[in-house]
């Protein structure tokens, strides 16, 4: 279970977010490879997740996980554990203070080209683990890819 820790701002109305993506392997030879994209907006690096339900409101979180990363990482993938790794945060936008839990998933890749992503992310591409860790932009993701890659070791 994941500790979350939630920040409060006075006066500020708060919103709560539900996303859902996948830490993506393909195998290559003897080479695992890691699905990595660049936001369009905020240009850091992170793995293919989005919002739970924005396109169809019974949407469970597995659903939405291998929606987004088809749409953002261009790729087909299947889910290799059910039980998803959990990540908690705050950020405000737009005077709003927004309290996201993702739930991530480990996944294998099927088929697709990541070129094929969509407009929210600018680059989407497979690395090596070394790379991975170098790349990624935020705590969180660098923790879930941690502790998936030893879910992945032990499945």
């Amino acid at each position: 279970m994941d500790l979350k820790i939630w920040y409060i701002v006075p006066d500020m109305k708060v919103k709560f977010q539900t996303s859902a993506g996948g830490i993506v392997y393909k195998k290559e030879g003897d080479e695992v490879l890691w699905l990595i994209t660049q936001h369009s907006q905020h240009k850091g690096w992170t793995f293919p997740k989005g919002l739970v339900g924005d396109k169809n409101k019974n949407e469970n979180e597995e659903t939405a996980a291998l929606r987004e990363v088809e749409e953002e990482g261009g790729v087909k993938v299947k889910i290799v554990n059910p039980q998803p790794l959990t990540a908690s945060y705050a950020f405000k936008l737009d005077g709003f203070l927004i309290k996201k839990t993702v739930y991530y998933y480990l996944m294998e890749y099927i088929s697709g080209d990541p070129k094929d992503h969509d407009w929210e992310v600018s680059e989407a591409k497979f690395i090596t683990a070394e790379e991975m860790r170098k790349l990624l932009s935020f705590k969180k993701d660098k923790d879930a890819f941690e502790k998936i890659l030893l879910k992945l070791k032990n499945a």
